[in-house]
């Protein structure tokens, strides 16, 4: 049990170790794929809000945004966030970490947003 708790530490370790190099191919390109899905997730959630309702938002954190503010101001306040944490991320070259939250995103908001407009 305890060579499996080690390699899970060492798992997460790779996640958030900074990167000793200045300039990295690997990181540009998944912080501009990090910044491609947070606009491509910000427009899905605007067309299906502006389309079924508050009710089709997963995320409360989004939904009580978009409940406060309205849908534009709202999902803009969510994503610039988003998108400033990512860059920092991106900045302090944890770009492993950078990597797991685009493909995250990608899972669990495009595909699914895709799913449901493909779906109508």
């Amino acid at each position: 049990m305890g060579k499996a708790v080690a390699q899970r530490g060492s798992l997460m370790e790779r996640l958030y170790k900074r990167w000793d190099v200045q300039r990295s191919l690997f990181g540009d390109v998944v912080v501009v794929a990090f910044l491609c899905a947070q606009v491509l997730d910000g427009i899905f959630t605007y067309l299906g809000v502006s389309r079924w309702g508050l009710g089709i938002e997963a995320n409360p954190i989004v939904s009580s945004a978009v409940m406060v503010a309205g849908p534009g101001v709202g999902l803009s306040a969510v994503k610039i966030a988003a998108i400033g944490l990512g860059m920092m991320l991106h900045l302090r070259r944890v770009h492993n970490l950078v990597f797991l939250l685009t493909a995250v995103y990608i899972a669990l908001a495009i595909l699914p947003w895709a799913a449901i407009f493909f779906a109508q």
